[in-house]
C-alpha cells in the first residue's frame, strides 16, 4: 500500500510530461483553440449598422460574397494593434466584403474609435449583448473570421492578425 502512495505523485508527473510533450510535437497553440465551426454555415444573425440604426444586415446576405468578420471593441488594446491591417487587405483583396462587430461596446465609444483610426469595414454591425459572438464561439478580442462564397466558415484566428498571418494565411485563401 505504501508503494502505490510513493508512486502517485510519479506516475501523474508522467503523465502531465507526456500531455505537454504531445501537445508540443503536435505544435497546439494553447492561445489559439480549434474552431468547430470551421467548414461549417455561419451561424444565422442579424445585426443593425452602428451609423444607422434602421439598417439591418442580415447572415444570409453574405451569401455569393467571401466576407472577413471581425469581432473588435474600442477598449480592446490587442484589436487597435491589428486594426491598421485592415486597410492592407481591402487594398489587396478589394472584393472582399469585411464585416466588423462592435462587441460589447458603448456605440458612441465606437464610432469615436473608427473616427480616430479609420473604418476599414464594409458594414460596422452591433453586438452590444454578445449573441453573435456566442453563436460564432468567440474566446476573446480581437477575433477574425474568413467566410466563403457560400457561406461556410473557412479561416479562423483569435487575438490580434499580423502582416505574417495575412501573407501566409488569408491571402491563399483567395
Amino acid at each position: 500500500m505504501r508503494k502505490i502512495v510513493l508512486l502517485t505523485p510519479l506516475i501523474m508527473l508522467t503523465f502531465v510530461c507526456l500531455f505537454f510533450l504531445l501537445y508540443i510535437l503536435l505544435e497546439k497553440d494553447p492561445n489559439d483553440p480549434p474552431s468547430a465551426l470551421i467548414n461549417k454555415t455561419i451561424p444565422t444573425f442579424s445585426s443593425s449598422n452602428l451609423y444607422n440604426d434602421e439598417e439591418t444586415l442580415f447572415s444570409d446576405s453574405l451569401k455569393g460574397k467571401y466576407t472577413l468578420i471581425n469581432f473588435f471593441a474600442s477598449w480592446c488594446a490587442p484589436c487597435r494593434t491589428e486594426h491598421h491591417l485592415f486597410f492592407e487587405i481591402k487594398k489587396e483583396i478589394p472584393e472582399l466584403f469585411i464585416l466588423g462587430f462592435s462587441h460589447k461596446d458603448e456605440l458612441q465609444n465606437s464610432k469615436k474609435y473608427l473616427e480616430e483610426e479609420g473604418n476599414p469595414y464594409s458594414f460596422v454591425g452591433v453586438d452590444q449583448d454578445g449573441k453573435i459572438a456566442f453563436e460564432f464561439g468567440v474566446f476573446g478580442l480581437p477575433e477574425t473570421f474568413i467566410i466563403n462564397n457560400k457561406g461556410k466558415i473557412i479561416f479562423k484566428h483569435t487575438g490580434p492578425l499580423t502582416k505574417k498571418i495575412i501573407d501566409d494565411d488569408i491571402t491563399k485563401l483567395f
